[in-house]
Order: C-alpha cells, then structure tokens, then sequence
C-alpha cells in the first residue's frame, strides 16, 4: 500500500505541478565573461581626453609701385612757347601678419546617445565649472569606433569623428576682457 500511495503521490507531483525553468541568458544584455567591459549601449559612459593644440600663421607682403608723366608743349608764331606737364607718383606698401594659438586642455565624461548603423558610438557631454564667479562650459560631440575606446574607457578626442568641441567662460574675468561698450560702436564705423 505503500508503494501505491508513494506512486501516486509522485504521479499527482508531475502531472499537477509543470516544472518551470527560466534562463540566465538574456541575449540583449550578453556580455562575455572573457570580454572586457567597454560602453556599448546607450547611456553608458565613455570619458574623454581633451588634447587639442592648433596654430596657424599667416603672412602677406604687398609693394606697388606706380609712376605717370605727360608733357605737353607748344609754340607760338610770335616766337612764344608754351609748355605745360603733368607727373603722377602713387606707391603702396602693406604688409600684414596673423598669427593664432589654441590649446585645450581637459578631461571629460560623456554619455552615448546612439549606435550608428556601422557600430560606432554617438556621443556628447558638457561639463559645467563654477569657481570664483566664473563659469567656465566645455561641451563635446562626434562619434567614436569602439575599437578606438581602450580598456580602460578612456578615449582621446584625436580619435573622435565630426567633433564638436566648445570651451567658453563666463564672469568677471570674461567681462574684463571684453572691451567697452563705447570701443565697440566706434570700431563698428572703423574709428
């Protein structure tokens, strides 16, 4: 009688109750354990190394040299003459010089915004910093092959495709660099 309850029992066991099993496997979010951990999703993170320098020097020479000279002379029949002259001189000289530097220097982190069709990663970020009554605003954009990203989620902006970066301030510092409002009208007429 045992035996017939035991089995009954188990019978009741398998037929009552389905087993149910879900995977750990999630393939949106698979990750190899052997892989490292670089951003490739949206909204993960990626910080960049700002290393920008640029120079440019531009120089131009200009002389002009021009010289007229008309004469006109006449006699008369009285054994008068006359004579008149005309000299024209023009000479110009310019020269001119532009010279531009630009360094920046910064490290930010920005978020991924999309995956383009190819794999690389669009991303963009600002950092805001406020010290002493100045603001000072470094914004980044442009996308980046993950290839370029390195292990340690680190990626130089010489590496970023259709970058756009902007780095401005704002304060007290600025305004004074700024020049007045009664020097910017008469430069506005060319005085």
């Amino acid at each position: 009688m045992r035996r017939v309850l035991h089995g009954i029992l188990l019978a009741a066991a398998t037929t009552a109750w389905p087993a149910a099993a879900q995977s750990l496997y999630d393939p949106a979010h698979f990750q190899a354990l052997t892989s490292d951990v670089r951003p490739r999703r949206p909204g993960d993170l990626i910080t960049v190394m700002v290393i920008e320098t640029a120079s440019a020097t531009s120089s131009a020479n200009t002389s002009l040299g021009r010289d007229a000279n008309v004469d006109l002379g006449a006699q008369a029949l009285a054994g008068r003459s006359y004579s008149a002259g005309l000299k024209s001189s023009n000479q110009t000289d310019g020269r001119g010089t532009t010279q531009r530097e630009g360094r920046v220097l910064a490290q930010i982190t920005v978020t991924i915004r999309s995956i383009t069709e190819r794999g690389d990663m669009v991303i963009a970020g600002e950092q805001v910093l406020d010290i002493n009554n100045e603001r000072q605003r470094i914004a980044l954009e442009g996308r980046v092959r993950p290839e370029d990203v390195s292990d340690t989620n680190v990626v130089q902006s010489t590496r970023v495709a259709d970058a756009r970066i902007s780095y401005s301030g704002i304060g007290d510092l600025s305004d004074k660099q700024r020049p007045a409002w009664w020097q910017r009208f008469l430069t506005t007429f060319g005085l």
